[in-house]
């Protein structure tokens, strides 16, 4: 059973708390412990908490605190991304939501509620949030003055762009439909509405009881005195009147449910408005709201006084008319958490409307599958941090490499090892005004305890290549050969370097004396390729130029290896420009006996097909076509290129092509797990291979 399900709705006031109440009783049913999680609330001007949040921790007396409910306003998000900080918005989000993830069995999310100015970011800025929380979506359209064909053709175009977004759709509630029976229009759209996926339609008639304002509402909102009434404030108000006109005029605009808006010194109209009351003649009013702070004269108010049973509640409020007719445009019904009468409709309303069996087996089913790039970056986070691993960064006085460490060390997520000239380090940290924890040591080679036994270390290892005492001091003299030696000997658990070394400067002295893993035969690469809503693994893309079928094999199993370290389930899709017996050639036969070496080698452990073309890989159409049948083909994971200038070229068409995150060159087949940085990385690039270099080093522990 998927453990979230994100809530958003199209346009303001669509009644989402209603549907909100609804779903939370039905998890409840058959769920032990569920949060309720609003990424964005709206700005809190009056110091109030957040109204659904409210509604939902005090009705269903959810144990969740509400700080832990929610992770910033809607300003702070804006905020956020128009200053290029998108990624630390989500990473907020992410960083709340986990936390609740980790303590609860459910956690039902609510978007926003599109009461700002741009409702295309408010729509937008959902779709990424559920994207990246691997939520499920229900989606709450409104039919609040819409014919059932613009109903239809609103719905229609919403859900057709979630799914282009890739989102995973479980259901779609058209709620406060107006224009004719809720039954009926559900299966009209049941029957009209298209997805790619199985979806659930139902629709809810509109409730005045729950979408109008009361009375009570009323006093609320613009902090009101109640003069007379008391006991009616329960009344609806369905429309504002404003009377400025002379009594016979202003009768005519009367309709039922009106809230008569008047200055207070208009007695003519107060005492019409509440004559109306007592005739049949007229519909009946909900109330008066007397403006300017003014109340009705003495002898006026001792009439009222005098009258058996006042009809209406009557305020007063501060402010001219205009300024309190424009703060009530701003005004609609919403369920309190006090409001027993109102919660109980919107839950009839919702079990009357919604079959939730259904839904509730629906959702049993819904798992969403989606990993977005900031999933899987916080995911290599989390794991790293599980088992703290010691990784040593060669380049210490580097910027890049400074700030990334500060990252690191501020989220616990490996303890750090910088090398090079100390006081440089030190001063160029004080400089940039970063502060490194406890967990991250700053180690000089040349003044290192550790100098003379590593250069001992390095001669035993060469010696057979020719290698002299005096020349492997100077080797271990370097920051980087430094580095190799301490993950070698076990006193680092890996090594992070290339943002100013070559590729291959940092992984010489891997190849010279970390060497390979036992029945490893070469080192090689693969990029973590973050699309949209996957992570595929491509390799190689980095190491070898022109691999044989064997080497082909063993980058394939090696790659398929490194998916499954990183939670990826391979299946591995050896690429060719040929798919089956479809063309000949020598590079056909070369991918044809890799293959074969593979599938023989991995035993059954995961599927292995080739040769393919890519779209037989990656789509499931074209797969049916060219390779019925396959366990891989239109379902590949693992993308295995015949050679490094195909793998190279089409990483980077992808990364640029398709805005894929292209995390890695990760290097498989070394004893111990030492990566490469590119010359032109940023700092989350470092902060993401530090992490992947942790988690490999878990797993030659036996850690995962």
């Amino acid at each position: 059973m998927s453990n979230n399900l994100y809530i958003t709705a199209t346009e303001t006031r669509s009644g989402k708390s209603a549907i909100a109440l609804g779903v939370m009783q039905l998890l409840l049913g058959k769920v032990r412990k569920v949060a309720f999680f609003r990424p964005i609330i709206n700005d809190n001007v009056d110091g109030k908490p957040d109204h659904d949040i409210r509604l939902i921790l005090t009705h269903f007396n959810l144990d969740v605190p509400y700080e832990a409910t929610y992770a910033c306003t809607l300003s702070e998000a804006r905020e956020l991304i128009n200053t290029g900080r998108h990624a630390l918005l989500l990473e907020n989000i992410l960083n709340k939501y986990k936390a609740l993830e980790a303590e609860y069995d459910f956690v039902l999310c609510e978007g926003t509620d599109f009461q700002g100015k741009n409702p295309a970011f408010e729509f937008e800025i959902n779709a990424d949030i559920a994207a990246n929380l691997g939520a499920p979506v229900l989606l709450v359209a409104s039919g609040r003055g819409k014919s059932e064909k613009e109903v239809l053709d609103s719905a229609q175009l919403t859900i057709e762009t979630l799914e282009e977004k890739g989102l995973d759709l479980v259901a779609c509630v058209v709620n406060r439909v107006e224009d004719g029976d809720g039954v009926a229009i559900a299966q009209g759209l049941r029957s009209q509405l298209r997805s790619k996926q199985p979806l659930l339609v139902y629709a809810i008639p509109e409730d005045a009881s729950l979408g109008n304002p009361t009375m009570g509402d009323v006093r609320k909102w613009l902090g009101a005195d109640v003069l007379y009434g008391h006991g009616r404030l329960d009344t609806l108000v369905e429309d504002y009147v404003i009377a400025a006109m002379q009594v016979g005029n202003f009768l005519e605009y009367i309709q039922q449910g009106s809230l008569i808006i008047t200055p207070g010194d208009r007695e003519d109209i107060i005492l019409a408005s509440l004559a109306s009351r007592l005739s049949t003649s007229y519909p009946d009013i909900s109330g008066i709201l007397l403006t300017g702070g003014l109340t009705p004269s003495v002898n006026v108010h001792r009439l009222i006084e005098g009258w058996t049973g006042v009809p209406v509640p009557i305020l007063s409020a501060e402010g001219n008319t205009f300024k309190t007719t424009r703060l009530l445009s701003e005004l609609y019904g919403r369920i309190a958490p006090e409001d027993v009468r109102k919660i109980a409709s919107a839950l009839g309303n919702f079990e009357a409307c919604v079959d939730v069996a259904e839904l509730r087996e629906r959702l049993g089913q819904a798992k969403s599958g989606k990993v977005t790039p900031k999933m899987f970056e916080y995911t290599l986070v989390e794991r790293a941090k599980s088992h703290k691993m010691r990784i040593v960064l060669p380049e210490g006085e580097s910027e890049r490499i400074l700030r990334a460490a500060d990252i690191l060390s501020r989220r616990g997520v490996a303890d750090l090892v910088l090398l090079g000239d100390c006081a440089r380090i030190e001063a160029r940290i004080s400089e940039l005004g970063l502060a490194l924890g406890s967990g991250v040591d700053i180690v000089c080679p040349k003044q290192s305890a550790l100098l003379d036994e590593y250069a001992r270390a390095y001669f035993e290892a060469r010696r057979h290549k020719g290698i002299r005492e005096e020349d492997a001091r100077d080797r271990m003299l370097d920051p980087t050969y430094f580095g190799t030696m301490m993950v070698h000997l076990g006193q680092a658990d890996g090594m992070v370097s290339g943002a100013e070394n070559t590729t291959a400067h940092t992984i010489r002295p891997a190849f010279e004396f970390v060497k390979t893993k036992p029945g490893a035969g070469l080192v090689s690469s693969v990029f973590l390729m973050c699309l949209r809503d996957r992570v595929h693994v491509y390799g190689d893309c980095a190491v070898i130029p022109n691999p044989d079928a064997g080497q082909l094999a063993e980058i394939a199993l090696s790659s398929a290896e490194t998916a499954r370290v990183f939670g990826i389930e391979p299946r591995v899709a050896m690429l060719s420009y040929s798919t089956g017996k479809s063309g000949s050639g020598e590079e056909v036969e070369k991918v044809t006996r890799a293959t074969e070496i593979a599938r023989e080698r991995a035993a059954g452990r995961f599927p292995i097909e080739g040769p393919l073309q890519f779209d037989a890989a990656v789509d499931p159409e074209v797969a049916k076509t060219k390779m019925p049948g396959s366990d891989v083909a239109g379902r590949a994971t693992v993308f295995v290129f015949p050679d490094l200038n195909t793998g190279n070229n089409t990483y980077k068409a992808v990364q640029r092509s398709a805005g894929a995150v292209a995390i890695g060159p990760v290097l498989q087949g070394l004893n111990k797990p030492v990566n490469d940085l590119s010359r032109g990385c940023t700092v989350p690039d470092i902060v993401n291979t530090v992490a992947i270099t942790a988690i490999q080093a878990q797993a030659d522990k036996g850690l995962i």
